[in-house]
């Protein structure tokens, strides 16, 4: 039996997604939770075998509650069920360590072959999700083929990977704590990411640094 934790911060949803897990015979509901806080507590209680996770949740997100999860419950297979495609969205959700990513739209039978397939090693995508993440890719691979990093961007993105704050980087290059966010601004547009987080992992993906 795959138990699954349900966590959606609108109750109907929460019901109805109970209601749907309870139709099958190989999926039981653990608990539902209606926010990020409640989800990491009752994951760490009832580690259930799946968390089908909401992103947009007032307090705690979902990302967040996702990346404390998996701390604690690194065995936890975590899916996204979310209204949000946004690049962001999807990329914040899977380098927090998310299993899989499903849009709200997706059809019930999708959703509970989604929960098994995560349960097996799978990585479902919506295909939507899929295509923005496929776009983005395409999007930075000629990003970075027609607006390299300058030397001085690169120094400045070893540094932030390296875990510098922007004051100790300007001491070592010599430069203002204004120009290295400036460094960064750049730096961020150019590798297609949002913040200092993200950057050092895709410093850990592209080993040339």
């Amino acid at each position: 039996m795959i138990r699954v934790l349900v966590v959606d911060d609108h109750a109907i949803v929460r019901r109805g997604l109970a209601d749907l897990l309870r139709t099958t015979d190989d999926l039981d509901v653990a608990g539902t939770a209606a926010d990020g806080d409640e989800a990491v507590a009752l994951a760490a209680d009832l580690a259930p075998d799946v968390v089908l996770m909401d992103l947009s949740m007032p307090g705690t997100d979902g990302i967040t509650a996702t990346a404390r999860i998996l701390a604690a419950r690194p065995e936890v297979n975590v899916l996204v069920l979310t209204s949000l495609g946004d690049q962001q969205s999807i990329n914040g959700a899977l380098e927090a360590g998310a299993r899989g990513y499903l849009l709200k739209h997706s059809e019930p039978e999708t959703i509970l072959a989604a929960i098994r397939e995560v349960c097996t090693g799978g990585s479902p995508l919506d295909p939507k999700a899929a295509r923005v993440l496929l776009d983005s890719r395409r999007a930075h691979a000629d990003n970075r083929r027609e607006s390299p990093l300058t030397a001085r961007e690169e120094q400045v993105l070893r540094m932030v990977a390296d875990g510098l704050a922007n004051k100790m980087i300007a001491r070592r290059l010599g430069i203002t704590e204004r120009t290295v966010k400036a460094h960064l601004t750049s730096v961020y547009q150019r590798i297609g990411v949002a913040d200092r987080t993200q950057a050092a992992l895709w410093v850990e993906r592209n080993r040339r640094f």
